[in-house]
């Protein structure tokens, strides 16, 4: 019995671990009141092994809350695209940050990696 339970904790602990970054689900929030501008943020020295995730401003009840930046575990393979919001129809919706996989055959040089190569992104 107790090895059973072990088992199923390390199994419930681990199975995030399993998905496939492409399984990863953006969320949009359609709402009408545009987010505020985004706040500077010193950026870190960098920590090997980490990607830095920008701030952003998130969307709770009824206004906007900003999200201060932090470090991820970084994925090998795997960059880091970070949280935004875009304007369509006059409303404004917000994509979660999630990591995407690099191709090998395409050039991410100034493309999402943390904030000082992906922060300009409209």
């Amino acid at each position: 019995m107790y090895m059973r339970n072990v088992w199923l904790c390390a199994l419930i602990a681990l199975s995030p671990l399993a998905m496939p970054a492409a399984a990863q689900v953006s969320i949009n929030i359609g709402i009408g009141v545009a987010p505020p501008a985004p706040r500077y943020e010193a950026i870190p020295a960098p920590r090997s092994g980490y990607d830095w995730a920008p701030g952003y401003w998130r969307w709770e009840g009824q206004r906007h809350v900003w999200t201060q930046g932090r470090w991820l575990q970084a994925r090998s393979g795997s960059y880091w695209v970070a949280d935004r919001w875009e304007a369509r129809d006059g409303r404004h919706y917000h994509e979660r940050g999630h990591w995407q996989e690099q191709n090998r055959h395409e050039d991410h040089e100034g493309k999402g990696k943390g904030w000082a190569k992906g922060h300009d992104r409209k």
